[in-house]
């Protein structure tokens, strides 16, 4: 066998070096040979990682405990089934590309005890998962995951935001990343994924999950003395409770356990993305490939495009003859600007009905929801609605079909803020029952992506970002440009992201500040104008209020003209994990880029060498001369190119720029 290798070392024939006891293991490697797995199946259950003869990961144990025994202790071999070069074809509805190809080679493993282990390695990383075959459900009281590694490299990791002594796996699942050493990781905090280990020389390893169903999503920690990190898991849920101001239902008490579960199932996919080069993160597509398959048949129903959003500029509009908020007036006239510039929907953010009684079966008195859904369609404009996810799930068939015959696009769902096993149950009963009633959902408040997306196409974006809402009551010590350009390369692994740009006030590192009222955003306005690029987002916010956009209408104009569906393919042009990147996507003949950088004044030459034969036009919004003090600045120029072409562009301190490139004689 090529690419499976049964190894059985008996020490009387072993150099001195070796252990005294028999060391039993598989191999398996990558389709292009690069990376290779050893999996120990004699003993405990473990495996290593490496990548052109260099270990990754050092010898790892893995297991489930059980309430009665450990599965992966004292492992003996039933039956190992093997498949070479598996190729599928993945199509990919609502993604950074309409389909795409992987190829992998697996071992399945099963081991006595009624249970197994399935490893897959792909040229773009690895990929191991339990499962068991059990006639009785089972308890799994925790779950072994340990990774060894030989030297301190450097971690990006997102730590819980709640503080030590508290429940640090119920929170927002957004924070900034964090630098250290494996060694010098906060042992005080534990961090969500994804994560990243730099192995130096360009070689990154990003921690990931995929099909995370009934089950808890996994935290990591370090121990600050080894070069170890290992796997947590939120506890079982038995009490809840109803907290104001939004009726959310928050943990009061937890069992001794992870999960209680079927006891023939398949586990969650623990992966690690393998990336030779940083601008490889970003389209690393293993957690939607290895997520399980659309269950909802046909999509075609699926809406996704631009969204005028409320909140975040506190339906802020002026220069009106009423009163600006949540009433009949102020809707319209965000439906009317939605219409005027071909934004496909409005969302009505918490306050359509009142969060403090948890019912959003009744709207409030100044709204008349059927009206406004009216209107809207006769303008060719959607409506989707805010809401908190238990809310939603205690009315969930009621609600999903009042609002589906009401005519509602879909919902916003807010405020999970935990993975354990009922929350990862609820979102799973949420995303049925909202297919069942065609409704698109955009998981707000969430865990990060595990491939959901791939199974209910009807989902279409998650937050587990942190966002532009948080520079409503950041300050400038929250470094939004460093995180705009190290947040593609990791969280961007896993999926989509409502990140919800678009700040028409802009500020310079020393001019920002919070305004709750009139909020700004760190970096220029080309940098908010790459961001409808760079970011993987199917359902996009512009997030600041129409009276502005109406005054900038150059760069709305083009803001609406950047596709956020129907993208064929993304490439990462150039970039370096935490300091630039610039991508670019493709839809139809056409395509479009977008630059962001730091703090750091950037000048790229960008070769145009990914283009088709043919001749292009160019529409370029670049940083002014100015930018650098002047964030709003900037300029428009209009040129043509081929594929033979290059331009120099500099990016301001905090800076972007985004472009259109579209084949002249595919202009109608």
């Amino acid at each position: 066998m090529k690419h499976i290798k049964l190894y059985l070392i008996v020490v009387l024939l072993a150099p001195i070096s070796l252990p005294v006891q028999a060391d039993r293991y598989l191999t398996l490697k990558s389709p292009n040979e690069r990376l290779e797995v050893k999996i120990w199946t004699e003993g405990q259950l473990a495996y290593a990682l490496s990548h052109n003869g260099q270990i990754l990961l050092d010898k790892s144990p893995v297991g489930l405990i059980l309430e009665d025994k450990t599965l992966g202790e004292d492992v003996k071999v039933s039956r190992v089934n093997e498949r070479k070069l598996v190729k599928e074809n993945i199509p990919s509805p609502h993604y950074r590309c309409s389909s795409f190809n992987v190829t992998y080679n697996e071992v399945n493993i099963k081991l006595k005890g009624n249970y197994g282990v399935v490893f897959r390695v792909y040229d773009e990383g690895i990929a191991y998962r339990f499962y068991t075959f059990a006639k009785s459900p089972i308890v799994i009281k925790d779950e072994i995951v340990r990774m060894n590694f030989l030297k301190d490299y450097e971690t990006y990791m997102a730590y819980s935001t709640v503080k030590p002594g508290k429940d640090q796996y119920a929170m927002a699942f957004q924070n900034l990343y964090t630098k250290a050493t494996l060694k010098n990781t906060d042992t005080n905090q534990i961090a969500f994924l994804p994560i990243t280990v730099d192995c130096e020389d360009g070689l990154k390893m990003t921690l990931l999950e995929s099909d995370l169903e009934g089950y808890p999503g996994m935290f990591i920690k370090g121990d600050g003395r080894n070069c170890t990190l290992q796997g947590t898991f939120a506890k079982y849920p038995t009490e809840m409770k109803s907290f104001p101001p939004r009726a959310m239902k928050r943990v009061m008490n937890r069992a001794d356990y992870i999960a209680k579960t079927e006891g023939t199932r398949n586990y969650p996919w623990r992966i690690w993305a393998v990336t030779e080069q940083d601008v490889e993160m970003p389209v690393n597509n293993l957690v939607y490939a290895l997520a399980t398959p659309n269950r909802i048949g046909d999509c075609s129903w699926v809406k996704t495009g631009k969204v005028a959003w409320e909140w975040w500029n506190d339906w802020g509009i002026y220069d009106v003859d009423f009163k600006a908020g949540i009433n009949m007036d102020t809707y319209k006239y965000y439906i009317d600007f939605a219409a005027d510039n071909d934004i496909e929907f409005v969302v009505l953010d918490e306050g359509w009905y009142d969060p403090r009684k948890g019912d959003m079966l009744t709207v409030i008195p100044e709204l008349d929801l059927r009206e406004l859904v009216r209107y809207g369609k006769s303008k060719g404009v959607d409506l989707i609605l805010w809401t908190v996810f238990n809310v939603l799930d205690d009315q969930l068939e009621e609600a999903c079909k009042k609002y589906s015959e009401m005519g509602i696009s879909g919902f916003k769902i807010d405020f999970l803020d935990r993975d354990d096993q009922t929350a990862v149950e609820m979102t799973y009963r949420i995303a049925e029952m909202t297919a069942k009633y065609k409704l698109t959902l955009d998981l707000h408040g969430f865990y990060k992506p595990t491939g959901l997306n791939r199974t209910y196409p009807n989902i279409v974006n998650y937050e587990s970002v942190f966002g532009m809402e948080e520079m409503k009551w950041s300050t400038v010590e929250k470094d939004m440009m460093e995180y705009d350009v190290t947040m593609p390369y990791i969280r961007m692994m896993a999926g989509p992201v409502d990140y919800t740009p678009g700040a028409m006030r802009n500020a310079s590192k020393k001019d920002f500040k919070h305004i709750y009222y009139n909020p700004m955003s760190q970096g220029t306005r080309c940098h908010q104008l790459a961001a409808y690029v760079v970011h993987d987002s199917p359902l996009t916010m512009l997030a600041d209020n129409p009276t502005i956009y109406k005054k900038e209408k150059e760069c709305t104009d083009f803001i609406v003209s950047i596709p956020n569906k129907d993208i064929e393919e993304t490439r990462i042009l150039q970039g370096k994990l935490g300091e630039f990147i610039v991508t670019a996507r493709k839809v139809g003949t056409s395509w479009y880029v977008g630059g962001m950088t730091d703090w750091t004044a950037k000048e790229i030459t960008l070769d145009f060498d990914f283009l088709d034969s043919g001749t292009y036009e160019v529409i370029l919004f670049k940083d002014g001369l100015n930018a650098d003090k002047q964030a709003e600045d900037y300029r428009k120029e209009q040129f043509v190119v081929t594929s033979t072409s290059k331009k120099e562009i500099r990016m301001a301190s905090g800076g972007g720029f985004a472009m259109s490139i579209i084949k002249i004689n595919s202009i109608i």
